[in-house]
């Protein structure tokens, strides 16, 4: 999957990942793609909810597109309907914001 977004974005050259992606995938990730892949790991002596840097853009994103009701649960059969679904959920979000900030002061 990200040689295929290495080769539709070429200007793409750091990937954020989980802290379980670790091992040979990062030296893989350079070597295969030109792609730097950096781990957002949590700290070990820290309990309770942290906020991890970088980690709050995914689960922002995951917080919107659940919103759209038919991506709550895994409905669809083939990744390309998944992927239309996804699409038609962020045009929503974004002409919600684009007409936001188009509406005059009062």
């Amino acid at each position: 999957m990200l040689r295929q977004v290495a080769d539709a974005h070429h200007q793409l050259e750091l990937v954020w990942a989980d802290g379980g992606y670790t091992g040979s995938l990062i030296e893989r990730c350079l070597a295969t793609s030109a792609l730097v892949l950096a781990t957002v790991k949590r700290s070990d002596d820290r309990r309770g909810f942290v906020v991890l840097p970088k980690r709050w853009i995914v689960e922002r994103l995951f917080a919107h597109l659940m919103r759209s009701r038919r991506l709550v649960r895994d409905f669809e059969r083939r990744t390309t309907s998944a992927e239309a679904m996804v699409y038609w959920s962020m045009t929503i979000i974004m002409s919600r914001r684009l007409a936001r900030s188009r509406l005059p002061r009062g």
